[in-house]
């Protein structure tokens, strides 16, 4: 678990009155639209029934956020929605508090003594805030999406009674004719308005919802859940109606015990599973996405074991087979020796491997991890595989059903079932595959390379309403193109994940199954563009248009020769070169072919590791192969405020005790510094990597201390500020920052620490001189006092130094008067120069020398100082400079 988890720095926050009602949260996702960069607070409500469960699923869904959480030193702006009474928000009363904060207020109630003073106040005497916020939206032409108009119309239907109050008036119906023109869903209103539930009713639901579990049905997501009571519970199926919409579930089994019997209901609003097929199979019936049976004689345990018999024979068998296999398959040649398959087994962490005629995908047998093991044992490793493998065997064809595939792995116990198409093969299904579709997702990734079941749904109205329309076009496209030349391109990684949170990414990296720099070739002629391929790697660039660029690769597998080594790569399948990557949450994978386009492919959990905020590795080596991915767990972790998982953390703590850095080349540990050193928060990603020991893991003179922890959160902030001047001159976070990281080190230390980190000559010379610039600065600012000392003399310190070295002098120095000093030198006055030139000079009958350079220093450290403003005054400094040095201007 972090520590001291920083709080979250917002510069405008939006909220409503406490035990706030519908139209308070539409009110507060109405206003989000128009202050797209807040943070959205909900105060709580103390309705007790249907309405709670729908605004904790909303806030969920809109990532609203306590106020505890907040640094009300960073909020400049507040924004209250339904409501001004002070006393209606005493959670957010330090900030009403706070001098110089800005505040905008949007209310429909009359005038009280205790109204906020707003700096902007839109007050009308409507039915709703919700439609005065939606005349908003309308003037500022902001659009919503369905779920969102379903949300604000909430607020407008609750307050105006369904437009039955005298409260409402023209405006709300606009209101809500505008928000239906734009999805909003009158049945979900219908429904959640309509009925209130009992104190019992309300019981139940939360049984039902805490009882929930999902489950993968041959690519189907199907929940179950039940409840035991002693009673017969009147309204079940509306309980279950309502928990759909709570939960936005797509297909749902509930079993009630009530009494002597079990009553289920089911709801499907999925067209591959038929709910009165199902439930007839049980002595029920009812319509396709509507059905329910009542079974006597039976307990819950049994009837949810012939549920889901029903489900595998039910819910898109036919497509089993190509769902589960792996392809294509690591096999080994008949006439290869046993010391071969043994490497083969122990490189990929198989249990077995099918065996293939030499020079053929022809599959002849199979031969399992204990047989190769025994016949090493006996020093056999140098027969050929043929000797010992097992070559009586099924097969099946990839249109198999699930059955056929069950009776051979558990029935015939055949571990390794072999898939052939034409002759040849072209995938395999083990025993795990089986086992992982029949029983519960295993907590933790299998550490051999046997893949989890796939889930793939279908993203691309998610992908319309929050990416930009030229990006999908792009993405379209690119399928298009894959299409044509017959390969399979999926668009992976970090854009993938950014569209599941909602974050900007334009750099687009493909995985194409085949040849992939055929592909990039294909791509490049039709881009008009041009490739730079790098074989070894099996990747190219594709580079066109004005410095646009994507990245293509071919699926493969990575596997390390010894810890801490570079990449050896192979051919492999989309989902062996996922299972490569570092973390889940990159391990994501979008189609892009025009028949499965925006099909999201996650084999590894990813998207419920970014549901819970957690940073996982893919498999228990992945740290002992790669120790450069803790420093990337780290920058994840605190880039997106998500958590190492806890068996990943300790294999952080196992990589750092088996010394695994010093394995690591100074290079690549520089390179993932550098990309800390960018990150928003690059302070507390230091701070993160002290805390669990990795500085000082990678040099000892690198450990933390308080002083080193508080220069390098004001770095942050001198950076962040210098970074928004947008000057000539950018400055260089890393060098920046491992300033701070090497403060208070001597020279001999710092001069180690750039050895380790593999610095070049030149910028080991650049970093040393540095630091005796800055610490020469610091020296010279001693005795710098305001109103006593000149500016220029300030200046004169500063001018020889690189920025990096003027900013860290910036953010270690501790006198205020300086610091404003310096950030006046870096904003405006580091530029400035005489009014008069060497030419002006030259004309005055002052020859060029090197007394020139310093009338010429002397001027604008005068104009600096204030002394000399105008180009006159200038010219008459000059003067009398001229007549001080007298014959010494025309010595040689």
């Amino acid at each position: 678990m972090k520590k001291n988890t920083p709080k979250i720095q917002a510069r405008t926050v939006i909220t409503a009155h406490a035990n706030a009602d519908f139209d308070a949260l539409a009110g507060i996702i109405a206003a989000s639209k128009l202050y797209p960069d807040a943070v959205l607070i909900f105060p709580g409500s103390q309705e007790k029934n249907l309405r709670n469960f729908y605004i904790q699923s909303t806030t969920y869904l809109f990532n609203f956020k306590n106020f505890k959480d907040i640094d009300p030193d960073a909020v400049e702006q507040l924004v209250v929605v339904d409501t001004r009474q002070k006393s209606r928000v005493p959670h957010v009363r330090p900030l009403l508090e706070k001098p110089g904060i800005t505040i905008h207020t949007y209310d429909h109630h009359p005038d009280t003594d205790e109204d906020i003073k707003a700096d902007k106040e839109v007050v009308l005497p409507w039915g709703s805030s919700a439609a005065i916020l939606v005349n908003e939206m309308k003037n500022k032409g902001v659009e919503v999406g369905p779920e969102e108009a379903t949300i604000i119309g909430l607020g407008i239907f609750e307050d105006t009674g369904g437009f039955s109050f005298s409260s409402t008036t023209h405006h709300d119906f606009e209101a809500a004719a505008w928000l239906r023109e734009r999805g909003m869903d009158l049945e979900v209103i219908a429904d959640i308005l309509s009925r209130e539930l009992s104190a019992e009713q309300i019981s139940i639901l939360g049984d039902l919802l805490n009882n929930a579990t999902t489950h993968d049905i041959h690519g189907v997501e199907v929940v179950v859940t039940e409840v035991s009571t002693d009673t017969f519970v009147p309204d079940f199926a509306f309980l279950i109606h309502k928990m759909m919409d709570v939960e936005d579930i797509q297909v749902l089994f509930a079993l009630g015990r009530m009494g002597d019997r079990i009553h289920m209901v089911a709801r499907s609003r999925n067209p591959d599973v038929n709910v009165g097929l199902i439930c007839s199979s049980l002595g029920g019936g009812g319509h396709a996405y509507a059905a329910s049976a009542t079974i006597k004689e039976k307990t819950l345990a049994e009837v949810r074991d012939d549920l889901f018999a029903l489900f595998y024979s039910q819910i898109n068998p036919q497509i089993v087979v190509k769902n589960l296999i792996s392809s294509p398959p690591i096999v080994i040649e008949d006439d290869k020796p046993i010391d071969k398959a043994v490497e083969l087994m122990t490189r990929f962490g198989l249990k077995g491997v099918p065996v293939v005629r030499a020079g053929t995908m022809e599959c002849v047998g199979f031969i399992e991890q204990k047989i190769v093991d025994k016949a090493s044992s006996h020093k056999l490793g140098h027969l050929a595989v043929s000797e010992y493998m097992a070559s009586r065997f099924e097969t099946v064809a990839p249109d198999v059903d699930l059955y056929t595939v069950m009776e051979i792995v558990l029935g015939k116990r055949q571990r390794m079932l072999p898939v052939v198409e034409n002759g040849s093969l072209t995938g395999i299904i083990t025993r795990t595959d089986l086992v992982n579709l029949l029983v519960e997702e295993p907590a933790r990734i299998p550490e051999s390379l046997h893949p989890e079941r796939t889930r793939e749904r279908n993203i691309e109205s998610f992908m319309r309403h929050r990416m930009d329309r030229p990006i999908i076009d792009q993405l379209i496209h690119l399928g298009e193109i894959a299409e044509e030349g017959g390969f399979e391109v999926y668009v992976v990684g970090g854009f993938v994940r950014d569209i599941l949170l909602d974050r900007p990414n334009q750099d687009i990296d493909l995985v194409v199954e085949g040849d992939g720099i055929a592909f990039a070739r294909l791509l490049a002629k039709k881009l008009k563009g041009r490739v730079k391929a790098h074989r070894k790697f099996k990747t190219a660039v594709v580079l066109y248009g004005d410095d646009q660029r994507i990245d293509v690769a071919t699926a493969r597998l990575e596997y390390y020769q010894y810890p801490a080594a570079l990449p050896t790569v192979e051919l492999s399948s989309i989902k062996m070169d996922l299972f490569r990557r570092d973390f889940t949450i990159n391990a994501l994978a979008l189609r892009l072919n025009p028949d499965r386009f925006a099909n999201l492919v996650d084999f590894f959990g990813a998207e419920r590791d970014i549901q819970n905020r957690r940073i996982r590795v893919l498999h228990s080596l992945s740290f002992v192969e790669d120790p450069t991915r803790i420093l990337r767990a780290i920058r994840f972790e605190q880039r997106y405020d998500f958590e190492i998982g806890g068996q990943t953390m300790r294999l952080i703590k196992n990589a750092l005790q088996l010394e695994l850095f010093d394995k690591l080349s100074g290079s690549r540990i520089t390179h993932e510094l550098k990309l800390l050193s960018v990150e928003k928060h690059p302070a507390e990603c230091f701070s993160r990597l002290s805390e669990l020991r990795i500085l000082e893991a990678i040099h000892p003179q690198l450990k933390m201390n308080t002083e080193r922890g508080r220069t390098l959160a004001e770095l942050e902030r001198v950076y962040t500020w210098y970074s928004l001047l947008y000057l000539d001159r950018p400055a260089d976070p890393w060098l920046l920052f491992f300033l701070g990281l090497t403060q208070g080190t001597k020279k001999d230390e710092a001069i180690d620490i750039c050895k380790r980190l593999h610095f070049s000559p030149r910028e080991e010379r650049e970093v040393l001189m540095l630091r005796d610039l800055v610490g020469t600065c610091f020296m010279k600012l001693m005795g710098w006092q305001e109103g006593k000392s000149k500016l220029s003399e300030m200046f004169a310190v500063l001018d020889p130094m690189p920025v990096e070295g003027i900013l860290f002098v910036m953010a270690r120095s501790r006198k205020e008067h300086i610091r404003k000093n310096i950030s006046q030198y870096l904003a405006r006055l580091k530029d400035i120069e005489p009014d008069v030139s060497g030419q002006d000079l030259l004309k005055m009958g002052i020859p060029e020398s090197p007394i020139m350079g310093q009338m010429l220093e002397a001027v604008r450290f005068a104009k600096i100082d204030g002394e000399v403003d105008t180009r006159e005054q200038q010219i008459a400094l000059v003067e009398r400079m001229k007549r001080d040095f007298g014959d010494k201007l025309h010595e040689r």
